[in-house]
């Protein structure tokens, strides 16, 4: 079974499949036309190699089942199997927020805080492309989301 294959090396790895010449710059227009080109290439780009990596796992799903005659061995796999499962889930609704981040580019809203309205910025969004709020916003709303579950 193949390990489970860590999001940030999926969109480090995305990242480099687009490099070319250009970087979005904070010394041009904040999401011009080149830059929301960049960032949709590089939602599809890390999609794309999410699906390939889920592509592997169901093969390795529909290969058969898991027959080891110990049952140690067995529980091990089993294990295996769990992380495998949780972390594809988690992948899956990482899509979902890729898709959302598409969706937003499309309609002329990506890069800007959901709650806020003020730009997230160049930085946070090229270290995570999904982001819908600026550092601050999210950090109250983290604060805010901390408060209710301690009550």
């Amino acid at each position: 079974m193949s390990t489970a294959i860590d999001d940030i090396d999926v969109l480090a790895k995305a990242r480099k499949n687009i490099a070319g010449e250009y970087v979005p710059s904070d010394d041009e227009d904040y999401m011009n036309v080149r830059q929301m080109d960049y960032f949709r290439a590089l939602l599809l780009e890390w999609k794309r190699s999410i699906l390939a990596a889920s592509k592997g796992t169901l093969q390795q799903l529909q290969d058969g089942p898991m027959r080891e005659p110990d049952l140690n061995d067995r529980a091990s796999s089993e294990t295996d199997w769990g992380i495998e499962l949780r972390t594809r889930d988690r992948q899956r609704k990482l899509i979902t927020k890729i898709d959302s981040a598409l969706r937003r580019i499309d309609e002329g809203e990506y890069g800007y805080c959901e709650v806020t309205g003020e730009p997230i910025g160049l930085g946070r969004l090229v270290a995570r492309p999904i982001a819908t709020m600026t550092v601050e916003a999210q950090e109250a709303h983290e604060r805010r989301e901390k408060i209710s579950r301690d009550d």
